[in-house]
């Protein structure tokens, strides 16, 4: 937690300073308060004398008119420091979020990073306000109250050297037991965070399938397991406040029992005993507000160091030097070369892809199929790289793509996921994602081109018809008409159509392959279960498992490759195949 907020407090310091500057003055003037009511009572009270009271009665009033002031500007400060450093530590974990591969996030998970940039920076938002509002003034009013008792009587202030151990020893037992539960109460918020985003992402499909209970069941017994753990902290943390609280009034009993005989004689004075009374009572109260200052900054060191996991973690994806300028391209050199190239994913046991090896001439059209789980999906993420080839090379217009700048491949090619993806805003703001400055033409050239035009201008607005987050006021087909048209603007060299137009009927899927073949200079990649998408291609290319089950013209698989020729079957007829 120290080299985080080292890190991220630095631009804050004068604040920090100005706010920990204020709140020394507020104590100091809570230490003198005892001492005033002190000379009160044993020169005021004792000699009948109102005007002295009247006198330190409007000096106290004064002390805590400017300590208030003294406190406004403390607790101004820590606002300032913890919101911006909470909002810095914010964009900072979403920056290093965003620039995480997929591998990367894959072993974080979402909902853990989901989990990090709300709750636990939350929690540290709240370590640095208490840090500088509580964390300055108890422990310096503890060690002032005792240095203060000490100079009325060194006698009576051995009872503060009984009280404080034993204090201390209370805090110790609970907080050796208590801390290990706090990681274990983030770990689990994780997990309540990750049913809760599956249940409501899916709320359809659990309806669908009658699974409300099961979902209900599954959330409950995550929400209860996060429950049981911050209940477990509670009662060892509830056992803190009362300990402390009986310890501070034995130790104030011990005072008055010790010291009256003394008043009786005269060796102290009635304002002397209150006042040590007062030091006694401020003691071990800062004590007890320290012992819960720990259980906080305890929580916020969990999730400082939960927080620190992602911002220290490597990127495993670093971005190329290389620019490439794809239409100065020589024609023929191959759009894309993939040689021998094989990927596995953390884990696991065997390759998503295994020696796969093809080339794709500029301007053609290269089919992938095969069944689930054959790496189609993989091979595209390692063309645009979203993961790097574990082994071989994966080439695009001649540039190996781990020299190429993220930036310079991702204008060159453009990639349409199986899973349609758009954000709230607008259709306009949606399709500028890969080209801001697009105008209002190149969009809807990309529209229709896209087989979307017709319902885009058939809502009202257009272009700048609302779009709903996840595109939920969009049908599949819709949407997915939609993520092609976004790929097509910023004119690309090397689209990929990653199953992107499962939800369209075969009539509009055969206007959008018309189109796309229509774009001169345009090399394509299909991904598809259906062959009536594929067979056209140039080349195809049969996936079984990992691995190259056959690779050419449809023509060519219909005749030599068994697999090729059962997926044909099964979805055609001989006539139509042929």
């Amino acid at each position: 937690m120290r080299e985080l907020l080292s890190r991220f407090v630095a631009p804050y310091r004068v604040r920090l300073a100005l706010g920990v500057s204020a709140k020394v003055v507020e104590v100091f003037f809570d230490l003198a308060t005892p001492v005033i009511v002190a000379r009160m009572i044993d020169q005021g009270v004792a000699a009948h004398d109102s005007s002295v009271v009247l006198r330190y009665a409007l000096l106290l009033m004064g002390l805590a008119i400017v300590g208030y002031c003294f406190t406004l500007v403390c607790q101004k400060m820590a606002a300032l420091v913890a919101q911006g450093v909470g909002t810095d530590l914010r964009d900072a974990l979403y920056q290093k979020a965003m620039s995480l591969s997929a591998a990367d996030v894959d072993r974080i998970s979402t909902p853990s990073l989901v989990t990090r940039l709300t709750n636990d920076v939350n929690q540290i938002q709240v370590a640095i306000a208490l840090g500088i509002r509580q964390l300055v003034r108890w422990p310096v009013l503890a060690v002032g109250s005792m240095v203060a008792a000490l100079c009325i009587d060194v006698g009576l202030g051995l009872v503060f050297f009984v009280c404080i151990p034993v204090v201390g020893l209370v805090f110790w037992l609970v907080m050796s037991r208590s801390v290990p539960y706090f990681r274990v109460m983030q770990q689990r918020l994780d997990r309540v965070s990750l049913v809760c985003r599956e249940a409501l992402s899916g709320a359809r499909v659990i309806r669908a399938f009658r699974r409300d209970d099961a979902e209900r069941k599954r959330f409950r017994e995550a929400a209860f397991a996060q429950a049981d753990t911050a209940i477990s902290v509670g009662r060892l943390s509830a056992v803190l406040n009362p300990s402390t609280l009986l310890i501070m009034n034995l130790g104030v009993v011990a005072i008055l029992w010790a010291s009256g005989h003394r008043v009786f004689e005269g060796e102290l004075t009635q304002g002397q005993v209150i006042a040590f009374v007062n030091y006694m009572g401020q003691a071990l109260l800062s004590v007890v507000f320290v012992a819960n200052l720990v259980v906080v900054f305890t929580r916020g060191a969990a999730s400082a160091q939960r927080v620190g996991e992602v911002l220290s973690c490597p990127v495993s994806l670093v971005s190329g030097s290389e620019e490439l300028d794809a239409d100065a391209t020589d024609a023929a050199v191959p759009a894309l070369e993939l040689a021998d190239v094989s990927f596995w994913y953390e884990g696991a046991r065997e390759p998503a892809i295994s020696g796969v090896s093809l080339s794709l001439g500029q301007g053609e059209t290269l089919g992938i199929i095969g069944g689930t789980g054959s790496g189609k999906s993989t091979l595209a993420n390692l063309v645009v790289r979203l993961y790097d080839a574990g082994a071989g090379t994966v080439r695009v217009f001649g540039h190996d793509v781990r020299t190429l700048s993220f930036g310079s491949l991702r204008r060159a090619v453009a990639i349409v996921p199986q899973q349609a993806s758009l954000l709230s805003g607008t259709i306009r703001s949606n399709l500028s994602w890969r080209c801001p400055d697009a105008d209002e033409s190149a969009l809807m050239e990309a529209l229709e081109h896209a087989q979307a035009a017709d319902f885009v201008l058939a809502k009202e607005g257009a272009l700048d018809a609302p779009v709903e987050a996840g595109g939920k006021n969009f049908s599949g087909g819709q949407r997915q008409r939609l993520t092609i048209a976004r790929a097509l603007v910023g004119s690309p060299r090397l689209l990929i159509l990653d199953d992107s137009a499962s939800a369209l009927d075969l009539a509009t899927d055969a206007r959008l392959r018309e189109a796309l073949g229509s774009l001169s200079g345009l090399s394509r990649i299909v991904i598809s279960q259906r062959v009536s998408s594929v067979m056209g291609a140039d080349e195809i290319l049969v996936l079984d498992h990992g691995h190259v089950a056959g690779l050419g013209t449809h023509r060519e698989l219909y005749s030599s490759c068994d697999l090729y020729r059962e997926i044909c079957l099964s979805q055609l007829s001989e006539g139509e195949v042929a």
